[in-house]
């Protein structure tokens, strides 16, 4: 017989290998009575206890997430110059919407899967590379989200593998806004990977120190840029009851040329402190690799970002997030320029039963200055092209809607 188990949506993403819910199973005990009689006695034995194994629990649901971006600059391309994400603007649209099913490896139940499909404006660009081909099938990858087995091996403290598409372990923001604390996301966040194709295993040293070690297909989980793959490791430690570190590294080619003096080199370093009514958290993130062309340099690019969100009441929560990033030769983001952006988000999010509703209002203001910075402007020239401006200003209004169940066999 099949129990189901209404869940709501946990409030933010943890950046783990996409185990995106962490329900706790109740053990529980079966008292088995034998029904012999004890001829050493006289009396009937005693009932003994024996314990059984938690529940297996699948987790299911989906999401829907629509928004409207107001660009005050109303360009005629309606684009976010830049961007992989939420970069259509002065329209509604839906720019993401998943289904999921999953199952987490345990102790008691050591296999595990994760399977999501989506669809939406936003899996046009992400995941892809402007400087590298795309992989065989990424037209239909592009509509998998985390979709992978694991395995907890019987290991010391538990030794979790996992293989396919997972959730990036670079990175604060997660690719679905649902799990952030803001709608769009940093610029940060969307030059580095939102997910990784290949395999990872992850080992709990102790309560508060976690280590992983992975190796994907490269930078981008869409490109093909080579056959030689990339490796990294993460660091994660829980410092105290409220602050946690992470350290994590990302080293391979992005060329064609895959000699090790043309590889990238990235690290991500996050310091984040919670408590019940406030979080912030600090990111900056560095890469660098020699560019294969004749006489080109040595790119390099950094990113900063230090969200602060409080919460407000019962349903309201604000965030503010300045942030900055720098491509000194335009090798992320296309063009040689410095951004800096801050970003204010008023949220209210309404739980009812098994679905959520969050409803968020936010204004961004985007800046960048450079020889090939700017954002789109006004109407189509004569040439075709838009007119560049240094300054960006949004205002949004989006509307994410939840379902999260879970079913016991």
């Amino acid at each position: 017989m099949l129990s189901v188990t209404f869940l709501s949506l946990p409030r933010v993403l943890a950046q783990t290998g996409g185990q995106r819910h962490d329900p706790a199973g109740a053990d529980q005990t079966a008292a088995i009575s034998t029904s012999g009689f004890d001829a050493l006695t006289g009396q009937e034995p005693q009932a003994q206890t024996t314990p059984t194994p938690p529940p297996t629990i699948w987790q299911y649901g989906g999401f829907v997430d629509a928004a409207y971006l107001l660009d005050f600059n109303h360009p005629a391309n309606d684009l976010f110059r830049s961007r992989g994400t939420t970069y259509k603007l002065d329209q509604p649209l839906i720019n993401l919407a998943a289904a999921y099913l999953q199952k987490n490896a345990s102790e008691s139940s050591p296999w595990g899967m994760q399977l999501t499909v989506q669809a939406g404006q936003d899996t046009r660009v992400f995941g892809f590379s402007a400087t590298a081909p795309d992989l065989p099938g990424s037209a239909g990858l592009r509509h998998l989200g985390p979709t992978n087995f694991s395995y907890r091996a019987p290991a010391g403290n538990g030794l979790t593998i996992q293989g396919g598409i997972f959730s990036s372990l670079i990175g604060y923001d997660s690719l679905y806004a649902k799990d952030n604390f803001s709608y769009t996301r940093p610029w940060g966040a969307d030059f580095t990977p939102y997910l990784m194709l290949g395999i990872n295993a992850s080992y709990p040293f102790t309560n508060r120190l976690t280590v992983t070690a992975y190796v994907v297909n490269g930078y981008w989980h869409l490109a093909n840029a080579n056959s030689v793959p990339s490796w990294g490791a993460q660091v994660s430690y829980k410092a105290t009851s409220h602050t946690t570190l992470k350290q994590t590294v990302l080293i391979g080619p992005h060329q064609s040329n895959t000699s090790p003096e043309f590889w990238r080199y990235l690290s991500d370093s996050i310091a984040e402190w919670k408590s019940d009514r406030f979080t912030t958290a600090f990111e900056y993130h560095v890469g660098t690799e020699d560019v294969a062309a004749l006489g080109g340099p040595r790119a390099l690019w950094m990113a900063a970002q230090l969200p602060l969100h409080w919460v407000l009441g019962k349903h309201w929560s604000a965030t503010e997030r300045p942030e900055v990033f720098w491509d000194r030769n335009g090798r992320l983001t296309g063009f040689i320029q410095t951004v800096k952006a801050n970003t204010i988000t008023l949220e209210y999010r309404r739980p009812c039963r098994q679905f959520t509703g969050i409803v968020r209002f936010e204004h961004r203001i985007d800046d960048s200055r450079g020889p090939q910075g700017g954002f789109f402007r006004g109407p189509f020239l004569p040439s075709g092209e838009v007119a560049l401006t240094p300054t960006q200003s949004l205002l949004g209004l989006a509307v994410i809607l939840t379902f999260d169940s879970q079913a016991q066999p």
